[in-house]
């Protein structure tokens, strides 16, 4: 039962290697046809080299014991045919190599691509799944390790028509040695299999910890975390965290490759052994004159390059196999594949006719027992401004991931103009909403890009970058510090100038302004500014979005009084609904939290 396991997970990890050729010989197929090419060619010249070399000798010996003339001509022919050899074995090797650098380089970046590609299509919520992480960070990870996999079997490739071809060779003139070799060295490669199966498996366990290294490293060395990991003396705390899961690897580790180092020691030796008492029979063979002197040379340079090449390749069997095995992993990546498969749905309504309504609507987190949203009836009609506001974890950046479809309801519906948002396509629904979350991205790429990047469509369009940048006051940042457009934000990269967390938001705000979006959500827009900006921000919305219909959720009661309703969420359902005055009227929920921060501005 166990060996057909192994078996079947052999055969498992040849078919990955198939799918894996498939995808290098789709990045480029006249490099794959070009470094195959090479490598056939250069397969055959150690043996020729090895002969070459034969012939040499025996006509030196031929010589001494006083052969013809005729022989010293044929003599130095063949030292330009070894010359000759030589050189186009390197020349050989040169395009070889730089082959694999190329085909290597374009197969990383391909990968990555793909990786980015395939992420971008997924389920939002998949990237809130730990076991997912671990699926993408061993995709991601092991690039390295595939590239070299590329290398890696053209070179067995070579390596084992070359030893078809010693081996040849050394048949003819000694079949027994060639019979001790492989028995020699057969212990080497199961222990290199063995141990290198372990040392995969032992990799895939450790994912999750290994993560939890990369994150406390970051956490300790990031500026993103500086300031706190300073004020809140975190360092040395990190550091032994990550040192306790950094032995834990270490032991692990060491325990295994010492056993690896001890088996691989003891089987080395049996192989040398092997190899000794077949040199001992070429040995033999000479001193009864069965062989010439070239030819003792010529058994004892195949025997030893054979010997050299076998264990190589077995060798190398082992790791590729290791590695054909975490192929399982990048592949794995890509079987993961997005739930909601529609096909090319309705156009957005433009303009909206109606607008938005949820029935009876309800979403429930996977491995979640408790509701994020439960029974919500909603209506949000055109051109109406709708805020938000309620405790954290109340349900309100949740509802707009299901406006989006970030998320899919999983219970009840929403409706866009009387149709199943399910109807629409997805691609151009998403195009004609414009949403900035608190949490948005700070691109450390330029202050142009960082204003196109919310409709990258019209990333050359300078005049309604221009507009989007006046619009929400971002362009007071670039007269403030002196800056233009091209100038790189950020510290990551040479030259980037930082923002403060309120000229930031400036320019996310400025991204829903290019968007030109018929419906546009503010999740906290104004979170970082001060109280003349904030008023000032609002005022430019409202004028801005006077045609369109909104959403803005925000902990700010100051600017939620402006809209035409206020929705109060609870525990994941509408606690209150209406303007700000007649919420104020009905002295409830919002009354109470209205007063409270009031309080604070007296």
């Amino acid at each position: 039962m166990q060996k057909e396991k192994r078996f079947r997970r052999i055969f498992n990890s040849l078919s990955y290697l198939v799918k894996f050729f498939r995808m290098v010989w789709e990045t480029s197929p006249k490099l794959m046809i070009a470094n195959s090419f090479l490598r056939v060619l250069r397969a055959p010249i150690p043996l020729l080299q090895l002969y070459v070399g034969k012939l040499i000798l025996d006509k030196i010996v031929s010589l001494n014991q006083g052969a013809e003339l005729s022989y010293f001509s044929s003599f130095w022919k063949l030292i330009i045919i070894e010359f000759c050899l030589v050189v186009l074995a390197d020349i050989i090797s040169r395009l070889t190599n730089l082959a694999d650098t190329l085909l290597g380089d374009l197969f990383t970046n391909e990968s990555a691509i793909k990786i980015m590609n395939h992420a971008s299509k997924l389920d939002f919520e998949y990237f809130e799944d730990s076991n997912f992480f671990d699926k993408l960070e061993r995709a991601k990870s092991q690039t390295g390790r595939r590239t070299m996999l590329v290398t890696q079997v053209f070179t067995q490739f070579q390596d084992i028509i070359m030893v078809l071809f010693l081996a040849f060779g050394l048949i003819i003139f000694s079949p027994i040695t060639t019979l001790i070799l492989l028995i020699a060295i057969t212990p080497t490669f199961l222990s290199e299999f063995h141990f290198n199966n372990k040392l995969y498996k032992l990799y895939r366990r450790q994912t999750v910890r290994r993560r939890l290294l990369d994150y406390y490293q970051f956490l300790g060395a990031s500026d993103d975390t500086i300031k706190e990991v300073k004020l809140f003396g975190l360092s040395d705390y990190l550091i032994e965290n990550y040192r306790k899961i950094a032995d834990k690897f270490f032991l692990s580790n060491k325990k295994l490759l010492l056993s690896k180092t001890f088996w691989g020691g003891l089987f080395s030796v049996i192989s040398v052994v092997g190899y000794y008492i077949g040199y001992i029979y070429v040995i033999y063979q000479a001193y009864n004159q069965h062989i010439t002197i070239g030819g003792l040379v010529f058994l004892a340079g195949s025997f030893n390059k054979l010997k050299g090449q076998l264990e190589v390749i077995l060798f190398r069997f082992s790791v590729i196999y290791q590695s054909t095995v975490s192929l399982k992993d990048f592949f794995e990546f890509f079987d993961v594949q997005p739930t909601p498969k529609s096909a090319k749905g309705l156009m957005f309504p433009t303009p909206m006719k109606i607008g938005f309504y949820f029935d009876n609507v309800g979403f429930k987190y996977k491995k979640s027992n408790s509701w994020a949203i439960r029974n919500l009836n909603l209506s949000i009609s055109v051109g109406e401004k709708v805020a938000v506001v309620g405790k954290n974890g109340a349900g309100k950046t949740t509802l707009v991931k299901l406006i989006s479809r970030l998320y899919e309801p999983t219970e009840g519906s929403i409706f866009l103009d009387g149709i199943n948002l399910k109807e629409y396509d997805l691609e151009d629904l998403r195009k004609n909403i414009g949403i900035i979350f608190q949490d948005f991205i700070r691109y450390q790429m330029s202050f142009g890009e960082n204003i196109t990047i919310g409709n990258i469509a019209e990333r050359k369009n300078i005049d309604k970058m221009i507009l989007a940048s006046v619009a929400s006051q971002a362009d007071s940042i670039l007269r403030k510090l002196n800056i233009n457009y091209g100038q790189l934000l950020g510290r990551r990269f040479p030259n980037g100038v930082d923002l403060s967390g309120g000229e930031w938001q400036k320019i996310a705000l400025a991204r829903a302004y290019i968007r030109e979006a018929q419906f546009l959500i503010l999740d906290e827009p104004t979170s970082a500014l001060d109280a003349k900006s904030e008023y000032e921000t609002f005022q430019r919305f409202l004028k801005l979005s006077s045609d369109k219909t909104s959403i803005i959720i925000s902990h700010r009661f100051s600017t939620v009084r402006t809209a035409d309703k206020i929705i109060v969420l609870m525990d994941g359902a509408i606690k209150e609904s209406g303007t700000h005055n007649e919420l104020l009227e009905i002295d409830g929920h919002y009354a109470e939290l209205f007063n409270l921060q009031a309080l604070g501005f007296r």
